[in-house]
């Protein structure tokens, strides 16, 4: 195989995303300069269920993945010939929906004669700020809030992580999902809540704030719950007000911690990714906490919390300059934990 004498900024990496139900290509250069970036989502094949369906995600990949690498490449001007690695998601996420990305990511790095890099998916998203601000500087917390994960993450470096807190329970957009289910106001769960909270009271009910004042750990099981139970109660209440009122006590859980972690380990940046990153109100808060705190704050774009493969090639990038490449015996991990440091 003819690898690359070196990684820099000219090391052109194709990204593949096929973890959930997001199919993704991408280009990226140098570990930050997106090329091209070409997403085809699957919302409305899974929103009749309620939620992902794992066959029907596999399936979905199948159908899009040629056609989303090929968008990306004719997108970014270049010939086959100009990539020079390609990334890809090994985990975590619906380990049939991994694997046709996996596959297809090990074809064309043998077909090309380039190197094969598995990537972390919770990595990326760790990486997502990077596209659009290189110049942020370590050590950095990154709150990830996502539909499967909830955790503040703090980058001392390029790979080195350490967890200060995490989900003991329902991830935030798990709870999202759940609360809009039960509302009747459809899925995906945390935009249809944001749309119905513009409307409606955000102190008319006052729902508890779980674990606020411990530690750096959340729990949102019990705010599920309370919401369900208030309603049942109360079958009068106004939805507005319902989605208003729970997710401002999400939002208040999450900004607060993500200040104490931000101040416990002295980060000279504070970001936020992850899909429930693209809420109003999550956005809002978290930047006058940085405000206040005189902490750079950075919120990537909407496109960028969501699944991506932009994100995926930039880990890549990294993981390719410091690891080298990943065996073509790697397979798909759907349980793989984010790396952190002993």
């Amino acid at each position: 195989m003819n690898l690359p004498l070196t990684v820099n900024e000219s090391t052109l990496v194709l990204g593949i995303e096929t973890s959930c139900d997001e199919t993704a290509a991408a280009l990226v250069m140098g570990g930050h300069d997106v090329v091209s970036s070409a997403v085809s989502t699957q919302v409305d094949l899974h929103a009749q269920y309620g939620g992902v369906v794992p066959e029907i995600a596999s399936r979905a990949h199948l159908d899009l993945l040629n056609p989303m690498i090929a968008r990306a490449i004719v997108e970014a001007g270049i010939s086959e010939e100009r990539i020079d690695a390609v990334a890809c998601t090994v985990g975590p996420g619906l380990i049939g929906a991994l694997l046709v990305g996996v596959s297809a990511a090990k074809a064309l790095a043998l077909t090309w004669d380039v190197p094969f890099i598995g990537v972390n998916h919770m990595e990326a998203h760790l990486y997502a700020a990077f596209l659009e601000d290189p110049t942020l500087e370590f050590p950095l917390v990154v709150m990830l809030v996502s539909g499967g994960h909830t955790m503040l993450v703090e980058m001392q470096d390029h790979g080195q992580y350490r967890l200060l807190g995490q989900t003991i329970d329902d991830a935030a957009g798990e709870a999202f999902d759940k609360v809009a289910r039960f509302l009747g106001l459809g899925y995906p769960g945390g935009p249809a809540i944001d749309r119905e909270a513009e409307f409606g009271d955000p102190e008319a009910i006052n729902f508890p704030r779980a674990m606020l004042n411990d530690g750096l750990d959340f729990s949102f099981s019990g705010l599920k719950t309370s919401v369900m139970n208030y309603v049942r109660k109360h079958p009068d209440v106004s939805a507005t007000d319902v989605s208003a009122s729970f997710q401002a006590a999400v939002v208040d859980v999450l900004v607060t911690k993500a200040r104490r972690a931000a101040e416990q380990v002295g980060a000279r940046g504070l970001v936020l990714g992850g899909g429930v990153a693209a809420n109003s109100l999550l956005r809002e808060r978290f930047l006058t906490v940085c405000t206040d705190t005189g902490i750079r704050g950075f919120l990537p774009s909407r496109a960028m919390c969501t699944d991506n493969a932009a994100m995926i090639a930039a880990a890549g990038w990294h993981r390719l300059r410091s690891d080298g490449p990943t065996s073509l015996d790697a397979g798909a991990y759907p349980n793989l934990r984010l790396p952190l440091l002993p």
